[in-house]
């Protein structure tokens, strides 16, 4: 098609202020790039990932030592903390665990880009009731690599596998996994960087059966797993009257958590029960359109949620890679939620009363539906509550533990 007739089908579909615009951003100069400005960049250090060969086995892979001793020294590599890192937290939540049984932990800093401050990062997990009290030391990871008394070192993000590999010291490689990270991506290279890092030879605890499974099953590597726990210090029913909310972990910056599907199912329960009020939480979505009456809850405290989920009758969680933590302290709080079917979620958690349900908006929509209409609603909360008091993270972390001490000793 000509400039010509492209200009008058924008002046007649358009207008002439339209046609204006056009005409000046065709012709508005746009400086040439700068050659050699535009830099590769990773989660993961680019010399870091750009040195690791996984077709040669680190040497603490193929002759790993075995430790008899009572009390060993493991050091943790981490991205930066943030103050509402669900991973993190859970990171922090397992090493105190190993603390509880006598072992030291150090914590290892790594990031490519991200600016942080080792005084902050230990002021925010002082004062933030989303983080345990741990005695563990926090310093960067240099090239240095971890201190000469250190026997095992957890890799936790995929980023962090890289200096683990490359690190020279002798001790045992672990594999903290909490998802199956190359789904974070689109088909590329951060995806196969993320996936080559399950082929590093390293002992993978993995969060759920669903990623032992998978890891083991795709990659050969070795894998335990423990289960998902939920605090019922923290979450509980206080709230035994029926209830006229809903609950939406919504999280648009965070794809594996399906806002947009979670949207469109919302969109089904509004108008069907136009009388529930929507509670949205885990960002603020207020630039966002959404086609119905909600509350915007933002990022809520961990010491928040639970009197938010004694007003909920039930709950959306969609997880599209590993399991959320959520469903489980809904539960506690007398939530029944409703999560999307699926191998990630049921090899997790296969409690009843989770309400499994196609990935599809209008089922998801008419299953909150079906929820908030039973006649029992308030005594089968009570019940689903009572199904999750024996699932609990101290249990969780004798397994974990366990697990690493026989691991560690061969």
């Amino acid at each position: 098609m000509s400039s010509l007739n492209k200009a008058l089908i924008v002046l007649k579909e358009q207008g002439v202020i339209a046609l204006i615009n056009k005409v000046r951003q065709r012709f508005r100069a746009v400086p040439p790039p700068v050659p050699g400005t535009v830099k590769i960049g990773f989660l993961v250090k680019t010399e870091d990932a750009s040195r690791v060969d996984w077709s040669i086995p680190h040497p603490a892979v193929v002759d790993p030592i075995v430790i008899d001793k009572d009390r060993v020294t493991v050091a943790w590599i981490m991205s930066p903390p943030g103050e509402s890192s669900g991973g993190h937290q859970n990171i922090f939540r397992f090493m105190s665990f190993l603390e509880a049984a006598g072992h030291t932990v150090k914590i290892y800093i790594y990031s490519a880009h991200a600016p942080y401050s080792i005084p902050l990062i230990k002021e925010m997990i002082r004062s933030s009731p989303s983080y345990p009290n741990i005695s563990a030391s926090i310093e960067t990871y240099t090239d240095a690599g971890v201190s000469s008394d250190v026997d095992a070192i957890f890799a936790t993000g995929w980023e962090t596998a890289y200096p683990s590999f490359l690190d020279s010291s002798p001790a045992r490689r672990f594999y903290f996994v909490q998802d199956y990270e190359p789904y974070f991506y689109s088909v590329g290279s951060d995806a196969i960087l993320a996936e080559n890092t399950y082929r590093f030879g390293f002992h993978g605890i993995t969060a759920g059966g669903f990623l032992a499974h998978k890891l083991a099953s795709d990659f050969g590597m070795t894998t335990s797993s423990f289960d998902f726990g939920a605090d019922s210090t923290m979450y509980k029913i206080t709230n035994e009257a029926r209830r006229k909310e809903v609950f939406f972990y919504a999280r648009p910056v965070t794809a594996r958590r399906g806002f947009e599907l979670g949207i469109l199912a919302l969109e089904h329960f509004a108008k069907a029960r136009p009388d529930y009020t929507i509670n949205l939480a885990g960002w603020d979505v207020s630039s966002y359109d959404i086609p119905f009456e909600y509350t915007n809850l933002k990022d809520l405290k961990i010491d928040q949620l639970n009197e938010v989920y004694n007003r909920c009758a039930t709950g959306l969680v969609i997880s599209l890679t590993n399991m959320s933590l959520l469903p489980l302290e809904l539960l506690a709080a007398g939530v029944i939620p409703v999560v999307n079917e699926g191998p990630n979620n049921r090899l997790v958690s296969d409690n009843p009363y989770l309400a499994y349900t196609a990935a599809a908006p209008h089922a998801l929509g008419q299953r909150m539906v079906e929820i908030v209409d039973r006649t029992d609603l308030p005594q089968y909360a009570r019940e689903a509550s009572q199904s999750v008091q024996a699932t609990d993270w101290a249990t969780s972390g004798r397994t974990f533990v366990k697990l690493f001490e026989e691991a560690i000793r061969g």
